[in-house]
């Protein structure tokens, strides 16, 4: 049985790789598989703010469960113009927990995190992932949501270089082949 580190009273599953390489996919998975509660880290980021909202998951998430509490409200990003959220109310606090997106494994969360994942997927199949999910939205046209996510992309280089999520990660896994089987000796750990 893996443990929780020192920081927190839970197992906490980061996810990292780049947008559109399978990490949402990956973390619903791993929740059905074991009873846990998903933060997204897109709730936080958008595409104005891709990388700096950092600080808020270790206000309104760590810290609270780091303080004993069962329940996490906090107030999600927004994408699109014409994409209202609503809040996170009231999301249970489960043993394990999974924080999933592109910066999960940055070096400032390190403390926090029990057990890290790494998808890599080739850039090709991400970004055409990441484009057919935004096509279209907020009426953009094609060259622009492509021009979007190259600069997402960009930004996504540079934290990679600078904290070299995948050499930080438990497991690196294969963004292209099915994650069951790759994932199978966690499972078992667990």
């Amino acid at each position: 049985m893996i443990l929780p580190n020192d920081s927190l009273p839970i197992f906490l599953i980061a996810i990292d790789g780049h947008g559109g390489s399978g990490k949402s996919t990956l973390a619903t998975l791993l929740s059905k598989k074991l009873s846990a509660e998903i933060i997204h880290t897109d709730y936080f980021a958008s595409w104005d703010n891709q990388l700096d909202w950092w600080p808020r998951v270790i206000n309104e998430i760590f810290e609270p469960i780091k303080d004993g509490k069962k329940l996490l409200s906090y107030s999600r990003g927004k994408w699109w113009h014409t994409h209202n959220q609503d809040l996170i109310i009231h999301q249970p606090v489960t043993s394990i927990m999974i924080l999933e997106g592109v910066s999960a494994l940055r070096k400032e969360f390190r403390p926090f995190i029990s057990y890290a994942i790494f998808i890599d997927t080739p850039a090709e199949i991400f970004l055409q992932r990441g484009f057919e999910r935004d096509r279209g939205q907020d009426g953009k046209s094609d060259s622009e949501i492509k021009k979007m996510w190259q600069k997402w992309y960009e930004d996504e280089i540079v934290y990679i270089k600078k904290d070299q999520p995948q050499n930080f990660a438990n497991l690196i896994v294969d963004g292209t082949k099915p994650f069951l089987e790759q994932i199978e000796h966690l499972l078992n750990k667990l």
